[in-house]
C-alpha cells in the first residue's frame, strides 16, 4: 500500500471548527459566547461548517489545498475530543448535508478533507459507556472499556478510578480495542467516512493504542476503501515505527517544530546541530514516509507559534521559510498566518478575526508567498535534502534540496546580527557561470569563481536557486 501521491504536494490548513467562521447563525446554542470571547474549556463561538463553506475563496486565494479539521461529531464539548456518536455531525456545526456541501465545494477547487480520528476514548454519552453507566454490571457493554470494579462512578469529582480514561479524565473513557466488538464498531466508522467523501483521517494518540493489528487492520480497512487515503498518526516523537503499511502514512512532524523553535529561541542551540538534527528527522524514515509527513509549527495542543518566538516578525518569517523548504505538507493552523497569538490551550484556540484592519498583514503575504514558491518548485515538495555548509559562530547556515536538474538553496541567518553567506556551488554540482535568482525576493546572485554571496538581514534567511 503506497502513500498517496497528493500529499507532498499539499499545502494543509488545520481548522479548529468552533472558531474559525459562523456562517449559520440558526444553529448556535442558546448560551453562544460572542464571537472573539475569551477562550476557555467550555462554551461555544458558533463556528461550523457552513462558515468554513463561506470561506473558501478566502483558503483558495491563500493557496490552501487541503484542510484538516478537528474532530465534528457528536459532542459536549467545544473541543469534541469527547465523542457521544461517531456517525453523527454535531448539530451546532452542521448537517450531513452541508457536511457533503463542504466536500463537494472543496473537492471542485482541488482541496482535500481529512477528519480527526479519535478512537482511543470517548465521551461519557457515548451509547456503550452510557448503557454501562444505567446498568452497571448488568451491561451487555462492559467489554468495551476497561472496567476496575463496580459500581463505576463517571461524575463526581476527582480523577477516573472505576475505569482507565485518557489521562484519567472521567469525560474520555478508554476503549478496549482488544475487543472484537469494539474493533468492528471503530472500522466500519473509519470506512463510513471515507464512503462519504473524506480524503484521509488524523488519528488522535495513536500511541495509547499500542496495538500493530489494530493499525494494520485500520489502515487495510481505509485502503480498501480508497486507496489514495491519506492516514496521519499524532505521535509526537517521531518514532518511525508508527510508518509503513503497518501504520502510518505520515505523522504531525513535532520534532521538526522543536528543532525550528530550538533555533529560534534556544541560545544554546547551535547551527551545526540544528542542520544536523534537521537533515536527520528526514532520513529517519523510508523516502516516501517523510515526504509525507504533516509539517507544523502550531496547532491546538500547542502555545501559538508567534507567541513562543516573542512576537518577533523576524524570527516568525524565518521559521515559516525553514518549514516551507522543508520536506513533507507544510501545514498553517488556522490565524497564524494573520498574527494571532496566545498560550496553551485553550488559548490557542480563539476565534479567527475576520477584520482585515485587524490582520498581521506583513505575514499573511508572507506566506502567501512561501505557498506559491512552495507549488512552483518541485524540489522543495519533493527533493532530498542536504547540509552544504555550517559556521556556529555567526550562526549561518545553508542547506540543499534538489530533485533531477533542479537545485533550492535555502539560506539561514539565526543571528542576531547581519551576516554574509558564501555558497561554493561545485560543491553541490551546480557549475554556471550565470547568476542565480532569489526566490524569496526579486534581487539575482551573481557567480564568481563557482561562487555565490548572500547577504541577510539578522533572523533571516532566502531562497535561491534554479526554480521557477
Amino acid at each position: 500500500m503506497s502513500v498517496p501521491d497528493w500529499v507532498q504536494d499539499s499545502i494543509f490548513y488545520q481548522i479548529f471548527p468552533d472558531r474559525f467562521s459562523n456562517g449559520d447563525k440558526s444553529n448556535d446554542p442558546d448560551n453562544i459566547q460572542p464571537w472573539g470571547s475569551p477562550a476557555s474549556i467550555y462554551g461555544f463561538q458558533g463556528g461550523d461548517i457552513r462558515g468554513i463553506i463561506d470561506r473558501m475563496y478566502y483558503l483558495v486565494d491563500f493557496g490552501i489545498t487541503a484542510i484538516y479539521l478537528n474532530p465534528i461529531f457528536l459532542s459536549s464539548s467545544n473541543h469534541r475530543y469527547n465523542t457521544t456518536d461517531y456517525y453523527q455531525i454535531d448539530p451546532k456545526l452542521g448537517t450531513m448535508k452541508e457536511f457533503k456541501v463542504l466536500l463537494d465545494v472543496a473537492h471542485r477547487n482541488q482541496i482535500k478533507i481529512i477528519l480527526d480520528g479519535v478512537f482511543n476514548h470517548c465521551g461519557r454519552g457515548f451509547f456503550a459507556f452510557n448503557d454501562i453507566l444505567e446498568n452497571q454490571s448488568a451491561s451487555p457493554y462492559i467489554s468495551w472499556f476497561h472496567i476496575n470494579h463496580f459500581p463505576v462512578d463517571a461524575y463526581s469529582p476527582g480523577d477516573a478510578k472505576d475505569y482507565l480514561a485518557w489521562w484519567k479524565f472521567k469525560s474520555l473513557p478508554k476503549f478496549n480495542t482488544g475487543s472484537p466488538r469494539v474493533r468492528k464498531y471503530i472500522f466500519d466508522v473509519a470506512r463510513y467516512w471515507i464512503e462519504q467523501g473524506i480524503d484521509g483521517w488524523r488519528l488522535d494518540v495513536p500511541n495509547e493504542i499500542d496495538d500493530d493489528s489494530f493499525w494494520a487492520k485500520f489502515r487495510q480497512t481505509v485502503k480498501d476503501t480508497n486507496p489514495d487515503a491519506y492516514l496521519c498518526g499524532e505521535i509526537w516523537d517521531g518514532n518511525p515505527r508508527w510508518v509503513g503499511d503497518a501504520h502510518f502514512d505520515g505523522l504531525m512532524n513535532y520534532p521538526l517544530r522543536t528543532l525550528i523553535l530550538g533555533l529560534l529561541t534556544d541560545k544554546k542551540m547551535k547551527a551545526s546541530k540544528f542542520a544536523h538534527e534537521l537533515v536527520e528527522n528526514f532520513y529517519k524514515y523510508p523516502r516516501e514516509n517523510s515526504l509525507a509527513m504533516y509539517g507544523l509549527l502550531g496547532s491546538h495542543d500547542t502555545e501559538r507559534y508567534l507567541t513562543m518566538v516573542g512576537k518577533s516578525m523576524a524570527k516568525a518569517k524565518l521559521g515559516m521559510l525553514i518549514q516551507f523548504a522543508y520536506p513533507g505538507a507544510p501545514s498553517i493552523y488556522y490565524g497564524d498566518e494573520i498574527g494571532l497569538e496566545g498560550g496553551k490551550d485553550p488559548d490557542c484556540r480563539k476565534a479567527f478575526v475576520w477584520d482585515e484592519a485587524s490582520w498581521n498583514t506583513e505575514l499573511h503575504q508572507w506566506l502567501k508567498g512561501l505557498i506559491t514558491i512552495r507549488k512552483r518548485s518541485a524540489a522543495l515538495r519533493r527533493g532530498s535534502l542536504n547540509t552544504i555548509n555550517t559556521d556556529d559562530a555567526s550562526g549561518t547556515i545553508s542547506m540543499l534540496r534538489s530533485i533531477d536538474n533542479e537545485k533550492v538553496i535555502l539560506l539561514i541567518n539565526a543571528s542576531a546580527k547581519n551576516q554574509t553567506i558564501e555558497v561554493d556551488l561545485t560543491s553541490i554540482g551546480l557549475e554556471t557561470e550565470t547568476a542565480l535568482k532569489g526566490l524569496t525576493s526579486p534581487e539575482e546572485f551573481p557567480v564568481t569563481g563557482g561562487k555565490i554571496h548572500c547577504s541577510l538581514e539578522a533572523w533571516s534567511g532566502a531562497l535561491i536557486g534554479t526554480a521557477g
